[in-house]
């Protein structure tokens, strides 16, 4: 296999994408060649996502595409799809191999001849009661190509929210040693790398599992006064997990960023009672409110479910009036889509599609509103930014993302690529690009 030609492509969440890196890496340790196009790629290995119908969907038609454009390449498929529904991909004749969740850590093996058919490999349910998580085949540092570095600190879910298939795909929660998690940092330090998010499934459940039990709020203490990057950003949050501790561990002089994003899934409680979500509106408020008061400037972006069985009008309006009421900079809503094995699968009664996509355009064209508004309210305000090494097609110009999560466009000049600045903007266009200029590096 050594000098194979392998592509990666990856869906889904921050989580893939570590593990898309992880297993390049592993890869790579084993002479073969990772390429950014799957133009000519021998191998083409698709990681999946299942965290809604429409990813498992996307998922199955980029395996034909790359099947279609790669006639001659070993197709291996990877990722939550590949867990929760194997039967699914292994209709599609093209493909070698089926790698499920738990064994994402041995594609090497199955690529060098550990899986010598179609049957899916070790496929099983997670074992709940197993320390196995993907994380602990990834011997070093993972950072892709990316100006900002990933590392998975957890995986899994014990929540089972009715919606959501991924503790199904993922299993129980699982933890990374912290000395392991500072080992890591410290290496991706020096690769370069000045910011790392932290990512996970239910990221807040870091440690629980652990002997002797941590959590996240203990990581990141630790992480503060060791200082192994110079900035940590955590990929997701809930609300219930947020603690003034925390809150007070990130912004200027601190580890974190001032940045939180945060599933919301709704603003109703009899909605969110039905989701098995372990908080209230009223709850979710107190937190908001606690962020903003503690960091004026924080950027807080929200997950939205539209369109939840039994959803109704009011019930809507309730959560649109308290986004409307909220200090957050953007919002990511998603239609509510039905997963075959979760408790919400049989909810009704279902609401119209219309109905969702009307809802779905309402609070999108307040997200607008309200990322509008946080770059109007940090205008001529000193940023501290991380400048991306990749320079914008069209303008010529380096994207730069600020620790309260907006993209800066700015001239490109030599020492900056990778480096984190001092900038400020005073414009921006009707597509919200913000135009900026650096002040100190």
């Amino acid at each position: 296999m050594k000098n194979k030609r392998f592509y990666i492509e990856t869906l889904g969440c921050k989580v893939n994408q570590y593990e898309s890196d992880g297993i390049a890496a592993e890869l790579e340790e084993k002479g073969l060649i990772r390429q950014n196009s799957r133009d000519g790629a021998d191998i083409c290995i698709v990681n999946t996502c299942a965290v809604t119908s429409k990813a498992g969907m996307q998922s199955r038609q980029t395996i034909r595409r790359l099947i279609r454009e790669n006639p001659g390449a070993k197709i291996l498929v990877t990722g939550c799809h590949a867990q929760t529904d194997p039967d699914q991909i292994q209709k599609i004749p093209e493909v070698d191999h089926i790698v499920c969740h738990k064994e994402k850590g041995k594609i090497s093996q199955c690529l060098t001849g550990g899986c010598k058919d179609k049957v899916p490999f070790s496929f099983a349910a997670p074992d709940f009661d197993s320390r196995d998580a993907s994380f602990l085949t990834f011997n070093q540092p993972v950072s892709g190509n990316m100006s900002r570095a990933y590392l998975k600190i957890q995986d899994g879910c014990n929540a089972f929210c009715t919606y959501c298939i991924v503790p199904y795909a993922r299993g129980a929660s699982v933890s990374m040693p912290k000395i392991r998690v500072i080992n890591h940092l410290n290496g991706l330090a020096k690769k370069g790398f000045k910011e790392v998010i932290i990512a996970g499934i239910h990221t807040g459940m870091y440690g629980l599992d652990l002997t002797p039990a941590t959590s996240l709020l203990d990581l990141v203490r630790e992480l503060d006064d060791l200082r192994p990057v110079d900035r940590l950003r955590i990929s997701s949050i809930e609300p219930n997990e947020i603690s003034k501790e925390l809150i007070d561990l990130a912004g200027p002089g601190r580890i974190l960023c001032d940045h939180f994003h945060i599933p919301l899934q709704s603003g109703d409680n009899e909605v969110l009672k039905r989701m098995k979500r372990p908080y209230t509106a009223e709850q979710f408020i107190r937190v908001i409110e606690k962020i903003h008061c503690t960091l004026p400037h924080a950027g807080i972006g929200l997950d939205i479910i539209i369109g939840f069985p039994g959803e109704t009008d009011a019930q809507f309006e309730n959560t649109y009036a308290l986004v409307e009421r909220l200090p957050v900079s953007y919002l990511h809503v998603f239609p509510f889509s039905a997963r075959k094995g979760t408790p919400a699968f049989h909810f009704k009664p279902k609401v119209p599609s219309a109905v969702i996509k009307e809802r779905a355009a309402r609070l999108r064209e307040l997200g607008l509103k309200k990322q509008a508004d946080f770059i109007r309210a940090n205008k001529e305000r000193p940023l501290q930014a991380l400048v991306q090494h990749q320079t914008d097609d069209d303008s010529g110009m380096l994207k730069a993302v600020t620790a309260n999560y907006l993209t800066v466009m700015i001239p490109d000049a030599p020492g900056l690529k990778g480096n984190l600045v001092e900038l400020n903007y005073t414009h921006w266009d009707d597509n919200l690009t913000i135009a900026g200029k650096v002040l100190h590096t």
